[in-house]
């Protein structure tokens, strides 16, 4: 089959549709398809997820795991990981799904929050891009350059990881600091030289046929990303009970999403507006391969460095012990988060 070509004018819809979302405006009920109940028999204990479009909540009912809740959940919808912290900090969400970098901001600001799950997967979708017909062709080649990138986002390390490799520093280019939407029209519009992103929006730009990949963070960054509560939710005995059915359904629901890449493709696409094609390359390149880790000494150390390297450029208010915001009660059985991420074979 021919792959769709997207037309230029429907990358910038595409991001809008991602990011439609913000921290307040949604927020609904799932209580499983079983009729759900109460942990404690007397009532219905609700469970408040931060999620993003296309995410915790699209994946677990795709695999079928809201199936029979003891629970409520009461989903929130943010455009990023950084507006969902705020609200875990605020005690307006109990829990929710981020990126690597969004944490070590957080900390960074005094929130109170705590890292309970992990995942590790590949590290092809976090990419600094350029126009296809660009003369860049190395790292280095940024040297007073203009990059876009969300600043607390997981591209952001990722860049600075990436200068730092070909010896430069976020000093040699011109950082402009922007949200995916905007970043998007700058750089189909020309006004930036590159855009450091991940996916999906990497795979849109690859698809579309309007970029290609100049540096990725396979070997720079840890391929983590994190389940964040709020500590008050995990001091309450019930609802921390609550906490960890949860993390064990969306353990499932990964594995499903491995073994049916096409199929989670088809509703992650219904759910954000992207073209099948570009959902289903963002699947087999990244969002698919994540492997559900143990937080362990390894986590505490690679995100260390991520602390260190923010604090040293004072982007963060403050140097923190990073293992403070950790808690590793969940761990259970799962694997070390060295643990390699799942591949797909070449078809």
């Amino acid at each position: 089959m021919r792959s769709r070509r997207l037309a230029p004018a429907l990358l910038l819809p595409l991001a809008l549709a991602l990011a439609a979302c913000s921290g307040s405006s949604s927020a609904r009920s799932s209580t499983g398809g079983l009729g759900g109940g109460t942990t404690d028999g007397k009532g219905s204990l609700t469970l408040n997820v931060g999620d993003q479009r296309g995410g915790s909540e699209a994946v677990l009912r795709a695999a079928g795991e809201l199936d029979d809740l003891t629970y409520k959940i009461k989903w929130s919808t943010f455009t990023s990981g950084p507006p969902l912290l705020e609200a875990v900090n605020a005690k307006a969400v109990d829990l929710g799904a981020v990126g690597n970098t969004p944490p070590v901001f957080a900390a960074g600001a005094g929130s109170k929050i705590t890292v309970v799950a992990a995942s590790h997967g590949t590290a092809h979708g976090e990419a600094v891009v350029v126009p296809k017909d660009s003369g860049l062709r190395r790292t280095a080649d940024l040297k007073g350059r203009s990059v876009a990138v969300a600043q607390g986002s997981s591209a952001h390390y990722q860049l600075i990881a990436s200068l730092k490799k070909a010896g430069l520093s976020v000093k040699d280019v011109h950082v402009k600091y922007l949200q995916p939407a905007d970043a998007l029209a700058a750089f189909t519009g020309g006004k930036v030289d590159a855009w450091a992103v991940w996916d999906p929006y990497t795979s849109q730009v690859l698809r579309a046929g309007k970029g290609r990949i100049l540096t990725d963070g396979e070997g720079l960054v840890n391929g983590l990303s994190f389940q964040v509560a709020a500590p008050g939710a995990l001091e309450d005995e019930k609802k921390a009970a609550a906490v960890a059915d949860y993390l064990k359904r969306l353990r499932k629901a990964q594995d499903w999403v491995f073994e049916h890449p096409e199929e989670w493709a088809k509703v992650w696409a219904k759910d954000t507006g992207l073209p099948y094609e570009v959902a289903l390359d963002s699947v087999k390149r990244s969002q698919g391969t994540r492997v559900p880790v143990a937080v362990d000494r390894n986590v505490i150390t690679t995100e260390q460095a991520i602390v260190d390297t923010f604090a040293d450029l004072k982007l963060i208010p403050r140097r923190v012990d990073f293992r403070d915001f950790t808690d590793t009660r969940f761990n259970g059985s799962l694997p070390p988060s060295t643990t390699e991420p799942r591949t797909y074979k070449e078809s």
